[in-house]
């Protein structure tokens, strides 16, 4: 090895080694590679990135080979490499429209370089499902993948091609993961593209320059040891590797390696406490679906998401013949733009800017069996990463604490849902997060009752989740200066706008006291209940996507820009499997004209519940059937959270 080494190269030594290490019984190997990994991931900077800052050539096969060693040996430390180093370059690297992944600064996160070089295309392969189009777009007009593109200029600034095995690699990948189609499509193109390009007599030469098709003297070694087995694999569906549950991993010269139970080391006890109720499961892929909720859809391909065109624009691809159908003058392309991967945040119960406590004591954050409990939360930093599977945010840092995956964070501080005390009066009770409602059938007339089918359910009670703000469903008219309208007395009539179905547009017409009832998504809740408020409506009814509870909150600068007051309306969230009955009650109306769906609040008086400070009261709490309500911060649910106030 030279004296000088990329990042790649000094971190890419701990799968051979180690593995040569547990075969022979000879620790040094391993010890060596082991510390020349550490001692690069030890040198990264405050923001998790190191050196070279991107994913292409000089660093790929140090996050490859982090995965890759846990998958085979284990070893827990370098998955946690992999997710902190994930987290950092989805956060820093990752463009804002989620295609590109940049050279940055490894200390503030900015852009370095707008190149991306052909190694890079591994890094599909290691994500199993995100930055798949664009290569594929490359390859279209190339016939074959450039060294070096250029995102900017949309050219390639290096046009050999070896016949490197990083993007064909990536796409057995992705078509084990998804089975479409698109990805036999891409092989059966990189086949005869090499076929009529790189064939000579003894081989496959190296492309010396794409735009003539010239070529070198020679044919790297990956060629045959990666290149073609992995174009092999893509279309071998019968082979035993593809049924191989095992540990089993390929190396990055394609030369594949497993350990088996007596070659493993045992976890100790120490590391087994820690890690205690850890858990890793991979998402389902599901395949792109075009249709509205609770109707039926297509189910389409990836060449038919929306994102394809975009795609193929960005790196100044021609349309194709088949694909001109399609297009329309006048149409328009929407660049996608994804939410940050990862947030860092100094937690604070009454949303003002609190001091960092830099050492939470174990008042504050205690670790559980299954996770830790906070007690109170203000001052801790608390880091929270996208889910893989794209239905919200994981805690993964407490302070100094690392919450692992299958671990859970509990929320004991009354403070979330409490007034604060300097602002609490006589008449104010603490607002509960989840609050009973009836939904019922007023018919105009009693004899249209006989219409409707004997099967049809004509009321139902659902839980449903209080917002943080606005008004609230609990408070009487003796207890506030503005009176509850929502589901007062007999109940108010709930009502939907088919022209307004996510309620992010003033409405056309008044709805005066009633309900309005609408989806979750499109714009903030925030701007839900504006556009409600301004059509005199009572309350906000919104059908969540998804099956937990959500209580939405804002920020009090959010507030303080809309001007006026929002107390007299209230907000309150529905799971997605209450939503749909609730929307099936609207379509019976809608749909046979015999009358109006009206809600009413429960009337019980409840409060929140005091702070629990004894282990076996929390223990019960946190072990109770359906304490399940998860944290919401910023509009992010937070879903290894558990609220236990």
């Amino acid at each position: 090895m030279s004296a000088f080494s990329g990042t790649a190269g000094a971190g890419s030594l701990i799968l051979e080694f180690a593995t040569l290490s547990r075969l022979t019984g000879d620790d040094r190997f391993e010890k060596a590679a082991h510390k020349a990994f550490f001692a690069l991931w030890n040198r990264k900077s405050e923001i998790g990135l190191v050196e070279v800052s991107g994913i292409g050539a000089g660093v790929d096969s140090f996050f490859e080979y982090a995965l890759k060693w846990y998958i085979l040996s284990g070893e827990h430390e370098f998955l946690d490499v992999w997710n902190d180093s994930y987290a950092a370059i989805m956060r820093y690297a990752r463009a804002s429209d989620g295609f590109w992944y940049r050279r940055v600064n490894m200390f503030t996160g900015d852009a370095a370089y707008y190149t991306v070089d052909s190694l890079s295309a591994f890094w599909p392969g290691l994500q199993v499902l995100a930055g798949d189009v664009e290569d594929w777009q490359l390859w279209k007009r190339h016939s074959g993948l450039p060294e070096v593109w250029d995102m900017n200029y949309k050219m390639a600034t290096s046009t050999q091609f070896p016949l490197r095995p990083e993007f064909i690699e990536s796409t057995w990948y992705l078509y084990r993961a998804t089975r479409d189609p698109l990805y036999l499509d891409i092989g059966e193109r990189i086949f005869y593209d090499i076929l009529l390009r790189a064939k000579v007599p003894c081989g496959l030469a190296s492309i010396r320059d794409l735009r003539d098709n010239s070529q070198e003297d020679r044919m790297e070694s990956f060629v045959l040891s990666e290149t073609l087995k992995y174009l092999y694999l893509l279309f071998d569906e019968a082979n035993p590797l593809h049924t191989d549950d095992s540990n089993y991993v390929f190396t990055t010269e394609g030369h594949l390696l497993l350990l088996d139970s007596q070659h493993m080391k045992p976890m100790s006890a120490v590391v087994r406490q820690l890690r205690r109720m850890e858990s890793h499961q991979c998402p389902a892929y599901y395949a792109p679906y075009f249709g509205d909720a609770g109707l039926p859809g297509l189910m389409v391909g990836i060449p038919s998401r929306r994102d394809a065109d975009y795609a193929a624009q960005l790196v100044g691809s021609a349309l194709s013949d088949r694909d001109e159908k399609y297009w329309h003058a006048s149409g328009l392309c929407v660049v996608p733009e994804v939410d940050l991967f990862s947030y860092d945040f100094i937690l604070s119960a009454s949303g003002e800017a609190v001091e960092e406590d830099l050492s939470p004591s174990l008042k504050k954050i205690a670790p559980v069996a299954d996770g830790f409990v906070i007690n109170s939360v203000s001052g801790i930093r608390a880091r929270i990463v996208s889910r893989l599977d794209g239905n919200g945010y994981d805690v993964s840092k407490l302070g100094p604490h690392t919450v692992h995956s299958g671990q859970l964070v509990y929320l004991n501080d009354t403070a979330l849902v409490s007034p604060r005390a300097t602002e609490r009066t006589d008449g104010d009770k603490p607002r509960h997060p989840d609050v009973q409602i009836h939904f019922f059938f007023d018919f105009l007339d009693p004899s249209l009752q006989m219409q409707l089918a004997p099967e049809t359910a004509m009321e139902m009670s659902v839980t449903a989740h209080t917002a943080l703000f606005g008004g609230s469903p609990f408070t009487t008219p003796s207890e506030r200066e503005h009176p509850r309208r929502f589901g007062h007395g007999e109940g108010v009539a709930l009502a939907r706008d088919s022209t307004n179905p996510y309620g992010c547009a003033p409405y056309k017409y008044e709805y005066p006291n009633e309900a309005l009832l609408v989806y979750r998504g499109q714009c903030t809740f925030l701007e839900k209940m504006q556009n409600a408020h301004k059509a005199g409506a009572s309350g906000i009814v919104v059908m969540s996507d998804k099956d937990y509870a959500i209580n939405p909150s804002v920020s009090d600068e959010e507030l303080m820009t809309i001007g006026g007051t929002l107390d007299d309306v209230v907000m309150v969230v529905l799971r997605r499997s209450d939503a749909l009955k609730v929307s099936a009650l609207l379509d019976v109306v809608e749909s046979q004209g015999v009358g109006q769906v009206m809600l009413a609040v429960d009337s019980e008086d409840r409060v929140a519940e005091p702070w629990v400070v004894d282990a076996d009261q929390q223990n019960a709490k946190r072990n109770a059937v359906g304490t399940n309500r998860v944290l919401y911060l910023n509009s992010h649910p937070l879903l290894n959270t558990r609220m236990l106030v």
